[in-house]
């Protein structure tokens, strides 16, 4: 019996010692959200940081017991006992975020989109294969087996030649929130590499929607969408990119909530991508599809389905030759994706979202920016690394 329970007290702390130690920077919605998730894998939720007092409390309430507060992630990131860190702050803070973990010796899973210029992209990828660290970027499709399916579809003898791909994201966009600062803030490491500005509630509760942090839903839907296209075509980086946007019909905000981009790729295809937030509320599993458009045949991909039609000019209704419906599927594609990245972590592999793919997104990103609010077409220089008009 004794020798029984020794062995089992070995095994637990065996399998305590294989749990990855992770430490949270921004402990918002999302922090909080994601580290019920990660807890539910089977990583240690040990650390968590906030420059907000009340996210940070609640932050330290979702984590693992015993985990230790941080108002500064430099703090944080000193820390020995930590493994890895999910950064899951506003846009304009996840590049500068990211190359200081890697620097400390920490493995990162970061939210999307990667990067809030192309610039501080290119210095996260070199960081991040300098150190020789396992960095992912939360763009969950590309570890559900429903999109791995999916992408298995998108080629040459299932479709023919596919020079369009069509995609778009409709839904319903209400107000911004009226919350007021209720505690301790440090405004100014809030801001960081964003421009200064005075205290703001609107700012700091809707900074989604602010064009000094993020791109708002057009940034934040097209991320998951132009991901998952480029991964499908095989596609690096557009070589244009063409948007232009309607008014901005949420009170308060900079970025509109309606908008259509164009780009287009040295590989012979043109991809759309359309936002349309102020259209009626959709189901989660039907607000959202890609097409691609081949010679041969068709390929829908939405949220939870995808269905393959062929070419019959002769029926008036096509009805699909393969059809797959899972409703719930997209939900464990976050759990999915984190096992991907604390996989990755153990063994050192790639995860399924490196840093490279976030960075080719993120350029089609940042010149939908450039070209929406400059209202022309603007090019990729790959060579100089630069945009053009």
């Amino acid at each position: 019996m004794q020798r029984r329970s020794f062995l089992l007290s070995s095994s637990a702390l065996l399998a305590a010692q294989d749990r990855v130690r992770m430490g949270v920077i921004g402990a918002g919605g999302r922090g909080r959200f994601m580290t019920g998730e990660f807890k539910e894998i089977g990583a240690l939720m040990n650390a968590v940081c906030d420059v907000y007092e009340p996210n940070l409390k609640a932050g330290l309430a979702a984590a693992s017991t015993g985990a230790r507060g941080y108002s500064d992630y430099r703090q944080l990131l000193e820390n020995k006992d930590i493994d890895a860190v999910l950064v899951a702050t506003p846009d304009h803070w996840h590049a500068q975020m990211v190359i200081d973990a890697v620097e400390a010796g920490k493995d990162v899973y970061v939210e999307k989109p990667m990067c809030h210029t192309i610039e501080e992209g290119y210095r996260m990828v070199e960081a991040v294969r300098r150190t020789k660290r396992v960095v992912t970027v939360g763009t969950q499709r590309r570890s559900s087996p429903l999109f791995q399916e999916a992408a298995t579809f998108v080629t040459p003898e299932r479709l023919g030649e596919v020079r369009l791909v069509t995609s778009w994201w409709l839904n319903h966009q209400r107000a911004l929130s009226e919350r007021k600062i209720e505690g301790k803030l440090d405004w100014k490491q809030w801001l960081g590499p964003a421009p200064a500005r005075p205290v703001d509630d609107k700012v700091l509760f809707n900074w989604y929607y602010f064009w000094d942090f993020s791109g708002g839903l057009l940034i934040g839907q097209a991320a998951h969408m132009l991901d998952a296209i480029q991964w499908f075509m095989r596609a690096g980086a557009p070589v244009a990119v063409t948007c232009a946007g309607g008014h901005v019909n949420l009170a308060g905000a900079e970025i509109p909530d309606t908008a259509s981009v164009t780009l287009e790729y040295a590989n012979n295809f043109i991809a759309t991508f359309t936002l349309g937030y102020k259209a009626m509320r959709y189901h989660f599993h039907s607000d959202q599809l890609a097409q691609y458009h081949g010679s041969r045949a068709r390929f829908d991909a939405g949220r939870e389905h995808y269905e393959l039609y062929e070419e019959n000019p002769k029926e008036m209704d096509l009805k699909p030759v393969v059809s797959v419906n899972k409703p719930g599927s997209f939900g464990p594609a976050t759990r999915d994706h984190i096992r991907n990245f604390l996989d990755c972590i153990r063994t050192r592999r790639d995860p399924t979202a490196p840093v490279e793919e976030g960075l080719k997104t993120a350029i089609a990103l940042i010149m939908t920016i450039e070209s929406l609010r400059k209202g022309r077409r603007i090019r990729w220089n790959a060579a100089l690394r630069q945009m053009e008009s």
